[in-house]
C-alpha cells in the first residue's frame, strides 16, 4: 500500500494508491468549517469543557463506588497519566507526512489505508453519538431535579425532560456553525461548570461533616463486583478522552503540534483539578450511597441547588455541540454548507439534518436512561480502541524507523493490554445494561 498526497499542508485531497498505482476509493475532501484560527488557550478550554462537563457529577457513583478509595484514587490518577500520554501520541502525528490530518479518520487512512479510514470513522461516530446520548440524559436529569425541588408528584417524568433538553440542544446547534464559532460560549461553559462544581463540592463537604460514618465498602455479590470494577475502569478512561483530538487540533493555528501540546498540558493539569474535587469529595460525603448524579445527594438552599442544576443543564447543551461537531462538519462538507448560519439554505439544511441527528439522540437517551452503564460501554467499545489501541499502534507504524526495540515493545504491550481491557469492559458494560434493562422498563423514570 502506498499513500500519496498533494503538496499542501491544509485539508486538501488525500488519495491512496495500491502497489499497481491504482487509486482506491478514498479521497479526503476540503472541510466546510474553519481551521487553523484558534489559540492553544481556546483549544485548552474546549478540552477542559469536555472533562469538566456535567458528566463529573456522575463519577462519584460510577467510578468511586465500584472501585472504593484505593482503586478509585489510584485508578483516576493512572487514567489521567495514561490519557495524557495517549493524546500526546495522537497530537504529535497531526502533521505526519507533511500534511495536516484534520480528522481522526484522515490520520488513520494516511497511516494504514482505506479499511482503517472507514473503521476509524465508524468507531469515532459511535463514540461521539454515545457521548451525546449521555449529555442529553444529563440535561434531562438536571431539569427533572429542578422540577422535583418544587413539586413532589409524578406528573412530569424523566423522558419528558429529556425531550425538552433535546429540543434545546437542537436550537443551539442551528445557531453555531462550527467548533471555532463557540468562542464566547466556552467562557459561559467555564462559568457554568464552576457554578455546579463549586455547589456540589461545598454542599457535599457540609453534608459530610454533619453526617454519621459512611459505608465505603464495595456493594454487590462477588461476581457482580468483578463486572462493576471492569465497567468502572472503562468509565475512568472515558472521563479524560474526547475521541476527536485531531478535529480539535485542526482549529489550532501554527505551530500546530506545539500549541496542541500546550492545550493538553493545560487540560491535564489545571483542567483536571475540578474533576478530582467533585469525585473525591462526593464519595467522601456519601460513601457507596453516592448517586450517578451528585446533585441528587446534596442538601442545601433551594435557590443554590436550582442554580447548580440550571448550570448543569446549560453547560451540557454547549458540551454536546463540541462532541457533535465532527458529525456536523461531515454533513456540512458533504453538502457544501458554508457561510452565514442564518442563510436560508444553510438554516433549512441544519434544521432538517442537525435536527434529525438530535431527534435520534434524544430518542435513545429517553429510551435507555442508564447513564453510568453508557459511560462504561462508550469507554469500552470506542474510547479504548480510538485513544489507546489506535494511538499506540499508529505511532508504532508511523515512527517505526526511529524507534528502538524497547520503545517498540512498550507500544506493543500497550496495544495488547488495552485490547484485552476493551474486550473485558465491553462484556461487563453489556451485562450491566442487560441487568438494568430487566430492572427498569424502556423510557424509565429514573
Amino acid at each position: 500500500m502506498e499513500v500519496q498526497k498533494d503538496d499542501t499542508t491544509s485539508s486538501g485531497p488525500l488519495k491512496i494508491y495500491n502497489n499497481d498505482n491504482e487509486q482506491l476509493a478514498i479521497e479526503v475532501p476540503e472541510t466546510a468549517h474553519k481551521i487553523s484560527s484558534d489559540s492553544w488557550f481556546q483549544a485548552g478550554f474546549v478540552l477542559t469543557t469536555g472533562i469538566n462537563s456535567a458528566y463529573v457529577l456522575g463519577y462519584s457513583g460510577a467510578v468511586m463506588v465500584p472501585l472504593g478509595w484505593v482503586g478509585g484514587v489510584v485508578g483516576l490518577i493512572l487514567a489521567t497519566l495514561i490519557s495524557l500520554y495517549a493524546n500526546t501520541l495522537i497530537a504529535k502525528l497531526h502533521e505526519f507526512g507533511g500534511k495536516r490530518h484534520i480528522r481522526y479518520r484522515d490520520l488513520a487512512g494516511f497511516v494504514y489505508g482505506p479499511k482503517a479510514y472507514f473503521l476509524t470513522w465508524v468507531l469515532q461516530y459511535v463514540n461521539l453519538f454515545m457521548i451525546n446520548v449521555g449529555y442529553i440524559m444529563l440535561s434531562g436529569q438536571a431539569l427533572k431535579a429542578i422540577y422535583t425541588t418544587f413539586r413532589d408528584d409524578d406528573a412530569m417524568k424523566l423522558p419528558y425532560f429529556i425531550v425538552i433538553a433535546g429540543f434545546t440542544c437542537g436550537l443551539f446547534a442551528l445557531c453555531i456553525p462550527h467548533l471555532s464559532a463557540l468562542r464566547i460560549w466556552l467562557g459561559f461553559s467555564t462559568f457554568l461548570s464552576l457554578v455546579y462544581i463549586v455547589t456540589a463540592v461545598s454542599l457535599s463537604l457540609r453534608d459530610g461533616i454533619k453526617a454519621p460514618p459512611r459505608d465505603y465498602s464495595i456493594p454487590g455479590t462477588d461476581t457482580g463486583k468483578i463486572f462493576t470494577t471492569i465497567g468502572a475502569s472503562a468509565s475512568l478512561v472515558f472521563a479524560f478522552n474526547t475521541g476527536m483530538l485531531p478535529e480539535i487540533q485542526a482549529t489550532v493555528r501554527p505551530p500546530v503540534v506545539n500549541n496542541m501540546m500546550k492545550a493538553l498540558y493545560f487540560q491535564f493539569s489545571v483542567g483536571v483539578l475540578p474533576l478530582y474535587a467533585v469525585v473525591f469529595v462526593g464519595y467522601w460525603a456519601y460513601g457507596n450511597g453516592a448517586s450517578s448524579y451528585l446533585l441528587n445527594n446534596v442538601n442545601g438552599p433551594v435557590w443554590v441547588k436550582t442554580s447548580a442544576n440550571i448550570s448543569a443543564f446549560l453547560q451540557s447543551v454547549i458540551a454536546l455541540h463540541i462532541f457533535a461537531s465532527p458529525m456536523y462538519e461531515y454533513l456540512d462538507t458533504a453538502y457544501g454548507i458554508k457561510g452565514s448560519a442564518l442563510g436560508f439554505r444553510n438554516l433549512s439544511f441544519r434544521i432538517m439534518v442537525r435536527g434529525g441527528y438530535i431527534v435520534i439522540t434524544t430518542f435513545v437517551s429517553a429510551a435507555l436512561p442508564f447513564l453510568g452503564d453508557f459511560m462504561s460501554l462508550t469507554g469500552a467499545i470506542s474510547t479504548f480502541p480510538l485513544t489507546f489501541i489506535l494511538a499506540n499502534h499508529m505511532y508504532l507504524v508511523a515512527r517505526k524507523q526511529k524507534l528502538n526495540f524497547l520503545h517498540k515493545s512498550w507500544h506493543w504491550l500497550n496495544v495488547y493490554s488495552f485490547g484485552l481491557m476493551a474486550v473485558a469492559a465491553t462484556v461487563a458494560a453489556l451485562r450491566l445494561i442487560t441487568v438494568h434493562s430487566n430492572t427498569y422498563h424502556i423510557f424509565a423514570d429514573m
